[in-house]
């Protein structure tokens, strides 16, 4: 199979979606690797380190008309939809539920569209993970710069000082993003607590971080009765595939304290604020009723080299049985894969995408019997 992987285009986006070792691997089981020139400089991989490992390195335009499956980071912008052809595959972060002209697109173009964030194993989603985990310990970094009172922050040091209580810290949902997030804030000293709609995560956490993290219940009166007193509020709740409920509303958001702040993880895929819209690494915050949102669409790529190590270590051995058995074929074996499609030959293939967009679900007909 020809694999191709395009520089990302998205502003101040380093990551890229294979390594040097990742396109080794593929080389040595017979495929053919395309890789946009310069895709990898941003994560420390050049086009020499590339060749080394028996990938071609072309333009733009080539990669794109002869690759058969393109593996991405982050999802097709608009200066990449008319470079997507019909019966072509695409593996990446999509984040389709918020973002209808490029669900449009790849409907239009007939793209058997794959999300990393839509592939589960046993309850887990693990080609997220590496990135909500990278995501999660950024979280509370980035809030605590920004409680600074320079940037119009509380002024309140996220670890305190002797005879000074540390900030507060408020995080919605402890899967792995709320869970990371939680760790960074105990180690900074942070006033900790976690609100999740179960109690098997929370439990996880008390024992984790015994005496020192405050685990809730989430609901609204919850919800209500803590967020008042945070200085910073993580927002890390994901539905996979659909849209983020909207945890704070505008009303809600005037009963924060002035100067706190938001960091909205869960942006990506809408936003658990009423007020989060995506923001960029180079202009990543905006103020709201006095609040500061710090809502980066992909944190990750701040640190690109370990995203893109921990993402290919992640997305691999699914790319590896995508082009060793074909598309059709590696989804109609391979229950993860098949669960992970978002559309697929002009439909909506995945259900919680489809109840998003209020489109009409088309599950993939080709599952095997043995698996499904």
């Amino acid at each position: 199979m020809v694999i191709g992987v395009p520089k990302e285009i998205k502003r101040h986006e380093y990551r890229v979606g294979l390594t040097p070792a990742g396109a080794a691997e593929l080389a040595r089981d017979g495929h053919s690797v395309l890789v946009e020139t310069g895709a990898g400089e941003g994560s420390g991989f050049g086009d020499d380190a590339y060749r080394q490992a028996g990938a071609a390195v072309c333009g733009r335009e080539e990669l794109f008309a002869r690759s058969e499956l393109i593996v991405k980071v982050k999802e097709p912008l608009p200066a990449e939809f008319a470079l997507l052809r019909e019966g072509q595959a695409l593996f990446t972060y999509l984040h389709l539920a918020p973002d209808p002209a490029l669900t449009e697109l790849l409907l239009d173009r007939g793209v058997t569209a794959i999300g990393y964030e839509t592939l589960e194993v046993g309850g887990t989603l693990p080609l997220l993970s590496p990135m909500s985990e990278i995501a999660g310990r950024m979280a509370p970094l980035m809030g605590a710069f920004y409680l600074q009172r320079i940037h119009g922050g509380t002024g309140v040091l996220a670890c305190g000082a002797t005879g000074v209580k540390p900030a507060r810290a408020l995080i919605l949902g402890a899967g792995v993003v709320g869970a990371n997030a939680c760790r960074i804030c105990v180690g900074l000293g942070m006033d900790t607590t976690v609100l999740n709609r179960g109690t098997d995560r929370l439990q996880r956490l008390e024992e984790l971080y015994p005496g020192r993290v405050k685990t809730v219940v989430f609901s609204a009166e919850t919800l209500r009765e803590e967020i008042h007193a945070a200085d910073l509020i993580v927002g890390a709740v994901l539905v996979p595939g659909g849209r983020t409920p909207v945890l704070i509303t505008r009303e809600t958001l005037g009963t924060m304290k002035q100067g706190s702040v938001i960091v909205d993880v869960s942006v990506d895929q809408g936003g658990c604020a009423a007020t989060s819209r995506p923001s960029t690494h180079d202009d990543p915050v905006y103020v709201v009723d006095g609040i500061i949102h710090y809502t980066v669409a992909n944190m990750p790529g701040a640190y690109p080299r370990t995203s893109t190590l921990a993402l290919t270590n992640a997305t691999l051995p699914y790319v590896r049985i995508l082009a060793g058995l074909g598309i059709d074929e590696a989804l109609g074996s391979n229950a993860a894969l098949a669960g992970a499609l978002n559309t697929y030959r002009g439909g909506i293939a995945h259900r919680a995408l489809a109840e998003a967009t209020g489109k009409e679900f088309r599950p993939f007909a080709g599952m095997s019997s043995e698996i499904s």
